[in-house]
């Protein structure tokens, strides 16, 4: 039971973080000095937005240039302040000037909305504390922060990376038993695909993030990670064979009429799923897994391909079937992986900001839409003569959010839980409990807060919402009369959140959506470049495998936020979705000629060239519809060549051919679609890519 709090991820993330917090304020207590522990208590929120908690072998330098930033925020708004220099100036440029932070890398670029967080709150303290002391109380939180981190994970050192394994084993089993036990309901693609797409895309997104993880780790040369290692290379071995395509419903129906295969299939399903989800356990709580077979359910599989050797389904899933049973059996992937460093686009600082001047970087467009915000606000602030809108200000940078959906979303959440918490808090305040009362009610509710957080927002908002309010009663003795004008200011931030994300400087994922169905057939071109070619390497191949997957990942998440945004043509989306589902097939059976190259099941090397030849102009015609809006006549399309090969067709050719064949109907679908495409933002660019 005690594995099952200490390891669980929602509790172990839970006692860290109220951990963190809470020790400053208890050590202020004792002492005495209540008001600068909970001053203390603010630098913990600044570096969970930076990212500082996350394990790197960067850490401590990671942490070093988070505090920095800090005090030179937390200084430059107090002097700037000082020297007469308006606050709507001071937020726009202190953001231009920390943008070229998400030029360096992802996780650099949190530290963006951190520093500007950090500098609202010393907006608070402004002529109530020396110059000097703000930009201390960082320094000091940040390297208090930075060393009960650095010893939390030097006691649970693999922790986050098995909670993500445990995560991706989990998914791994929904996928199978979700693809493989409703076999005769799934002959409709357009209802049938839309679930299982989004638990694939939801294993390809877990799997990047064990790449990173591993990156960020150095895992792959720590001999503690060892077990970890192979558990995701069994995890990628699990994933190629639960993905490749099945999608025959005529041969499908056709066994299942013929034999009581569909009881046998779904049977090796759902042991397959409930041995991956006792893994997951495993993994996650530090157990080492029990013997496992399926001898059974395999032969009942074994004796129905036998019996219907005619039928591919059941040869397909044997085969299938038996890889996942040995891999679960053996607890060792079927293939030692090369697990290649994650290709993750770090720059230094120079090329970074001249990268990030240029008016087409993503850095410059979201510090801009950061500053503009933040200026706003705080000139709204003088004109109704605020002296320090720090609540309105920090609801912005709390709420604002990469894409619209998860904005909007995070909006009501932020709006709904403050409203709660500060009429909870009123009531609370008016049974005038002792300061020890008060601050066992805040421990607690942090606790709880921090234990739902990652889940249900809304409610952790309401915890630390009333938790604010007692800070400020602990603080000033005026929580009640900030009641009123505490949710005044929120709204008003969540509208600045709203409108800024709308009309500033959009990334309407719809507009995206071209750019990442050309980034994914290049995958897929690269990919069969390497299939059909004439040297086969296996890291290689496993490689490219993956960044197939990833591609196709980035435009499904497109699609899935574009599905959220207001006011664009619903008809085109529809058609990028059925565009989107030829794509997942195209990468199944990628998935599929990638085991078949493994085992050396080959084609001979004219007839692979001759393939490999269609493939590449059956996507060239692809890109073409990407890149021009024009009439097909217009854009040189080269037409891909009859079919020329007579004889037995063997699995791979079946497999190409069936990439051919979702290709052009790609090919027509774009013809139909960009017509009905929206006139706005990217869009309004006429071809995709400026000719060089």
């Amino acid at each position: 039971m005690w594995r099952r709090i200490i390891y669980h991820p929602e509790v172990n993330y839970a006692l860290r973080q109220t951990l963190v917090l809470c020790l400053p304020i208890a050590v202020g207590w004792l002492l005495g000095d209540l008001r600068q522990g909970l001053l203390f208590s603010l630098v913990p929120a600044c570096c969970n937005n930076a990212g500082l908690d996350t394990p790197h072998k960067r850490f401590f330098k990671r942490l070093i240039i988070g505090g920095s930033l800090f005090a030179f925020c937390s200084f430059m708004i107090l002097y700037a302040g000082e020297q007469g220099v308006p606050l709507p100036i001071i937020m726009l440029v202190m953001a231009l000037m920390l943008g070229v932070t998400a030029e360096i890398s992802p996780l650099h670029g949190r530290l963006l909305p951190a520093s500007l967080i950090a500098a609202i709150f010393t907006l608070s303290l402004a002529g109530r504390v020396p110059l000097w002391q703000p930009p201390l109380l960082y320094i000091l939180g940040t390297i208090w922060y930075g060393l009960f981190n650095w010893l939390w994970f030097r006691l649970w050192k693999e922790q986050p990376m098995r909670e993500t394994l445990s995560l991706l084993y989990r998914e791994l089993a929904d996928y199978c038993e979700a693809k493989y036990t409703l076999l005769t309901r799934l002959t409709d693609p357009q209802t049938a695909l839309p679930p299982l797409l989004a638990r694939q895309q939801k294993a390809v997104d877990l799997i990047n993030t064990c790449y990173q993880q591993m990156y960020m780790l150095a895992a792959s040369q720590d001999n503690h990670y060892q077990r970890l290692t192979r558990a995701f290379q069994v995890a990628l071995d699990l994933q190629e064979h639960i993905s490749v395509s099945l999608h025959q419903p005529e041969e499908v129906q056709k066994l299942v009429e013929q034999s009581h295969a569909e009881a046998v299939i779904r049977w090796n399903a759902q042991t397959i799923a409930a041995r991956l989800r006792v893994l997951a356990d495993d993994i996650l709580y530090h157990r080492y897994p029990e013997r496992f077979t399926m001898d059974k359910p395999l032969q009942a599989l074994e004796k129905i391909s036998r019996q219907n050797k005619d039928n591919p389904v059941g040869n397909f899933c044997y085969y299938h079937f038996s890889r996942i049973a040995r891999v679960l059996r053996t607890q060792r992937p079927l293939y030692r992986r090369d697990l290649m460093a994650d290709r993750q686009r770090r720059l230094p600082l120079i090329p970074a900001l001249k990268s990030y001047l240029s008016l087409k970087s993503p850095g410059l467009r979201s510090a801009a839409r950061y500053g503009v915000m933040l200026a706003f606000a705080s000139s709204l602030a003088l004109f109704f003569n605020l002296p320090k809108p720090y609540w309105i200000l920090m609801t912005v940078m709390f709420v604002s959010l990469n894409g619209y959906g998860a904005t909007r979303v995070r909006i009501q959440h932020r709006a709904m839980g403050t409203l709660a918490g500060l009429v909870i808090a009123a009531v609370m305040l008016r049974l005038h409990a002792p300061e020890s009362v008060m601050l066992l009610v805040m421990l607690a509710l942090t606790l709880i807060g921090n234990l739902f957080i990652r889940k249900f927002y809304g409610w952790a908002t309401i915890g630390f919402t009333i938790t604010t309010v007692f800070t400020l009663q602990l603080l000033s003795l005026n929580g009640v009369q900030l009641l009123i004008p505490r949710l005044m200011d929120t709204l008003i931030g969540c509208l600045i959140a709203f409108g800024g994300m709308i009309w500033l400087w959009p990334q309407w994922q719809s507009g995206l959506l071209r750019q990442n169905a050309h980034d994914a057939l290049e995958a897929y071109q690269e990919a069969l470049q390497l299939l059909l070619g004439q040297e086969q390497e296996p890291a290689k191949l496993a490689w490219q495998r993956m960044r197939v997957n990833q591609a196709h990942n980035a435009l499904f998440n497109s699609l899935h936020q574009a599905m959220q945004e207001p006011n664009f043509n619903a008809s085109y989306l529809k058609d990028m979705q059925l565009w989107v589902t030829h794509s997942q097939f195209i990468v199944e059976h990628i998935n599929a000629m990638t085991i078949l190259a493994r085992e050396h099941t080959m084609l001979t090397e004219s007839l692979a060239q001759r393939y490999l030849q269609s493939c590449e102009i059956a996507l060239q015609r692809c890109q073409q519809r990407l890149e021009y809006d024009g009439p097909s006549s217009d854009s040189n399309v080269l037409e891909a060549p009859e079919d020329f090969h007579q004889g037995p067709v063997t699995i791979l050719e079946r497999h190409v051919k069936r990439i051919l064949g979702h290709l052009s109907t790609m090919h027509t679908i774009s013809s139909l679609t960009w017509s009905q495409r929206p006139h706005q933002g990217r869009w309004l660019s006429r071809r995709l890519r400026k000719s060089p």
